[in-house]
């Protein structure tokens, strides 16, 4: 067969609104060469006719950058969650099934609710509270070798891919997932950052916290931007046992 006449099947699960039931549906599209799971979509978007040949509402996905930056086009793609704009049809098995991640409720068809992870973020005030009210001069510098490592764990884009597939972040547990540990590494390495060191530590040994991770090393795999997750729960566990110690002999000793 001739790519111009070549089609590619798509199998979607759908979910009309987030309390009814999912179904699947399959679509056929035109082949187009270096085409990615977002052109697909958009293809059906244009004409929602699905495999039957039958008229249907255009599936709804979300997206953004479209260059794996905003992390906002995460889903399951053939069994694996990954982002949807750089996953190339001509990598991928066929037919390809896309699924919305299964840790996040969902909201309509591909589309699901990040909120717990945004949430779990909040919980470790990953962030630098600065009120910005006035100018507080330059900060301080980093260290070149600290900064190399920082900026890997600054590229994180909250897509929740390492959360898809960690098996302990599921609906029985409140685990606060990978994401967030290695947020709380980047932020206690900044100058001022660390100024809230503590708190995020504390938050790390709470309800949620690295207890509950199981050291399936899914996350670091699924990682779209190669993030060394666990490598970051290894260096909170020791800083939390730090901590710890630090807690119970007095803040005068040291460790």
């Amino acid at each position: 067969m001739s790519e111009d006449n070549k089609t590619i099947t798509l199998i979607v699960t759908r979910q009309d609104k987030p309390d009814s039931d999912s179904y699947e549906e399959s679509f056929k599209v035109p082949y187009r060469k270096n085409m990615n799971v977002i052109s697909a979509l958009m293809e059906i978007r244009r004409n929602p006719i699905n495999a039957d040949g039958k008229e249907t509402t255009p599936i709804y996905w979300d997206m953004g950058c479209l260059e794996e930056v905003c992390g906002a086009c995460s889903m399951v793609i053939n069994g694996k969650p990954r982002q949807s704009c750089t996953a190339l049809i001509d990598q991928l098995e066929q037919p390809v099934r896309l699924q919305p991640m299964s840790t996040f409720p969902v909201l309509r068809d591909l589309a699901v609710d990040r909120s717990r992870m945004f949430d779990s973020l909040k919980k470790v005030k990953a962030w630098i509270p600065i009120d910005g009210t006035y100018d507080l001069g330059p900060g301080p510098r980093m260290a070149e070798n600290k900064r190399q490592w920082s900026y890997e764990l600054s590229k994180c884009m909250t897509c929740g891919v390492c959360l898809e597939a960690c098996p302990n972040v599921n609906s029985k547990s409140d685990f606060i997932g990978p994401a967030a540990i290695s947020q709380v590494r980047l932020f206690n390495s900044h100058p001022t950052g660390e100024m809230n060191k503590d708190e995020r530590l504390e938050a790390l040994m709470g309800e949620g916290g690295l207890a509950e991770c199981g050291n399936s090393q899914n996350c670091v795999q699924s990682c779209p931007k190669g993030i060394p997750l666990t490598t970051s729960i290894a260096a909170m566990n020791r800083e939390t046992v730090i901590h710890s110690f630090k807690n119970f002999f007095g803040s005068d000793h040291k460790v």
